[in-house]
């Protein structure tokens, strides 16, 4: 990357306005063509957003969206969009037994709602329901539990017992919101589980076996590196290998993988790292976990850094076979619609909140050591929020294009006359763009600093309040 150290929240302030205002339409469109009893929307093809079915962890997205674009708008119309998706269509995802993607459902909606009612932005009605879903949601995900040989655990992807993604560090929310809500989960004969105690201890399982620190643990160890799956013998817990689901290769990097855990370590440092938890932490070791954390953020985001184009948009694997065909990749801009492979703009925009998360974390925790990081971080998504990767088309449902959903198994569009896949956008991808926005804007001014487990502000922020009863009066 050549990150661009004179750049500062404020300066991209405008493009985000211009991102708010293409964003609304696209909301509204899919919300006219998708409705009850269709499938999730996952990933745009010529421009519609279809379903594909694996696992069902976009909705969430979906509604999710509707709620950031009225927290940065303060467009009541997208806010009964949102709330009135989240409470009359995400419920059968409480109780998803299935998957390990919680936070990125349950936390995007009722988490979002939550928020904005604790900011002041919203009326209270909805809170019982939101702390209630978001209690059960991360017991449910703890559930999913493998224990390892070392005496500790992870929550296991929808792959089996046998298997860790990387991917789930960001749904770590889900149990952070429901033991911050006072939640235990009740297991066998009354056993009750720590909800924090499984979150820190998957945490560090990721970060042991998802991440590589250049220690020579195989011929492919290099720091900041991750692997997307980790495989263990779920008899005994003992870890066996590497492996992929959608990377290239066990030995090669997957960026939206190497992303989610960029984002999802930084926003556990900065969850774990709080006054609320400091003293329930000290039972777990809590200097190791947010030692471990920290360790995890820092290695993924300095290969990031090192391993991505010069605009900060990365190559769908880092070491996607045709990216030899590109020369000297790592020293110019992304190039969206080259003939080898494909970009993908989604894990762009969900590393570049990981970068500024831990920059804010460092430099408030050790002065000026976060600035590459916060530096990065604009500098990503100021390629993300202007052409090619912003769609302003009113034709297109997407927000974000030249996303890739999985590679290996040929799922993502290619469209007429070319070789790879572009031009695209997926739920996932369209929903982080927005978040990074509001988290930017936040950070130029434009409100408190956005965190998952936001505080009571409400006092501060009745003047903004929107009670929608009002609104339908009127």
């Amino acid at each position: 990357m050549l990150i661009d150290a004179a750049l500062r929240p404020a300066d991209l302030v405008p493009t985000i306005a211009r991102l708010w205002e293409a964003s609304a339409p696209k909301i509204a469109a899919i919300e006219r063509r998708i409705g009850v009893g269709d499938a999730s929307p996952v990933f745009t093809v010529d421009g519609k957003y279809t379903a594909r079915g694996w696992t069902d962890w976009t909705q969430g997205f979906q509604f999710g969206s509707a709620l950031l674009q009225f927290d940065a708008t303060g467009d009541a119309e997208v806010l009964r969009l949102g709330r009135a998706g989240t409470l009359e269509r995400m419920p059968p995802h409480i109780t998803h037994f299935g998957v390990h993607d919680h936070g990125f459902n349950n936390v995007s909606t009722y988490g979002n709602l939550r928020r904005l009612i604790l900011e002041g932005r919203i009326g209270d009605e909805d809170r019982a329901v939101c702390e209630l879903a978001l209690r059960c949601s991360g017991a449910v995900q703890a559930r999913r539990w493998t224990r390892t040989a070392d005496g500790g655990g992870f929550i296991h992807s929808f792959n089996g017992a046998h298997s860790l993604f990387v991917d789930t560090i960001r749904s770590l929310r889900a149990l952070g919101m429901a033991h911050l809500l006072g939640q235990e989960m009740l297991d066998e004969q009354d056993e009750r589980v720590s909800l924090l105690a499984r979150l820190c201890d998957h945490l560090v399982a990721t970060a042991r076996w998802s991440v590589y620190y250049g220690a020579g643990r195989d011929a492919y160890d290099v720091r900041g590196r991750t692997a997307h799956e980790s495989v263990f013998n779920a008899a005994n817990g003992v870890y066996r290998c590497p492996s992929t689901q959608q990377g290239y290769s066990p030995f090669t990097t997957w960026t939206r993988g190497l992303a989610w855990a960029m984002c999802g370590f930084a926003q556990q440092l900065e969850f774990l790292d709080t006054p609320a938890l400091s003293s329930q932490l000290s039972a777990l070791s809590s200097a190791d976990v947010l030692n471990t954390a920290l360790r995890a953020a820092q290695a993924t985001c300095d290969f990031y850094i090192a391993n991505t184009p010069t605009d900060g948009v990365p190559y769908w694997d880092a070491g996607a076979p045709g990216l030899a065909y590109l020369g000297d990749w790592r020293l110019r801009p992304s190039e969206p619609f080259n003939e080898h492979e494909p970009v993908d703009s989604s894990a762009a925009a969900i590393a570049a909140q990981g970068m500024l998360r831990l920059g804010r974390y460092l430099d408030r925790s050790r002065t000026g050591a976060g600035a590459t990081y916060t530096q990065a971080g604009l500098t990503i998504a100021r390629a993300l929020f202007a052409e090619p990767y912003l769609s302003t088309s009113s034709a297109h449902e997407g927000l974000i294009l030249h996303s890739v959903y999985h590679r290996p198994n040929g799922w993502d569009h290619i469209p007429l006359g070319r070789q790879v896949p572009c031009g695209e956008s997926s739920m996932w991808g369209d929903y982080h763009a927005r978040e990074l926005a509001l988290l930017i804007g936040r950070l130029a001014g434009q409100g408190p600093y956005l965190t998952f487990f936001a505080a009571d502000s409400r006092a501060r922020g009745a003047e903004r309040r929107v009670t929608l009863d009002a609104e339908e009066a009127n």
